[in-house]
């Protein structure tokens, strides 16, 4: 693993297709492993426990070209130039095949909820770090209501040959596994990064 980086660091944030899918016997596509997005997101805190790093606003997407499996052949946010909004912060703890993204919204900045996003456990270089998002989410308010996202387009994923059944079954046994938690009551991330303030810095 390479050194930890230092708060206020720069790194390139990069969803990389086929990170943490296991497609057994089967050949591997060619888009496997190769990067379809990626954008600068600045360290928050890394260490063995989490990687912590913030999206800010007007954060720039680089849209790499290639055969990529998905209707109409470019990433979802490919109309996207950058980041929107107040910007977002991502809170990974190491090995876990989720993060919780925070949003904020109004002129008070005010927290709208904690997103949990199912993505591929990171890995790290030295100048950026590779993830897969996992297309089912998880919207926590802050009340702790909550509601399952996107179930519905996983079985196009395995249409379109991005994921396999085996992996569709595993990503949703995922997603129960944190909902379940979830209705116990059982709230396992830190909820004080909701009150987390950026440096002012740290624009586009």
């Amino acid at each position: 693993m390479t050194d930890r980086w230092n708060p206020g660091d720069v790194v390139t944030r990069r969803e990389v297709l086929g990170l943490g899918i296991a497609h057994h016997d089967q050949p591997l596509p060619l888009w496997h492993g190769d990067s379809w997005i990626e954008w600068p997101v600045h360290v928050v805190d890394h260490s063995d426990d989490q990687l912590v790093t913030f999206t800010a606003p007007g954060s720039p997407f680089n849209f790499p070209s290639g055969e990529w499996p998905i209707e109409g052949g470019r990433h979802p946010w490919g109309a996207n130039s950058s980041w929107k909004g107040h910007g977002c912060l991502m809170v990974q703890a190491d090995g876990a095949d989720h993060a919780v993204w925070h949003f904020w919204d109004g002129e008070q900045r005010e927290f709208v909820c904690w997103y949990i996003n199912l993505q591929s456990a990171y890995v790290v270089s030295a100048d950026s770090y590779d993830t897969q998002d996992l297309e089912l989410d998880i919207v926590v308010r802050p009340d702790f209501s909550w509601e399952l996202k996107d179930d519905e387009v996983m079985d196009q994923r395995v249409a379109e040959g991005r994921f396999t059944a085996a992996s569709v079954e595993a990503i949703r046994e995922l997603g129960h596994e944190l909902t379940t938690r979830l209705e116990a009551g059982d709230i396992w991330w830190d909820t004080s990064w909701s009150t987390w303030q950026p440096d002012p810095s740290w624009t586009w």
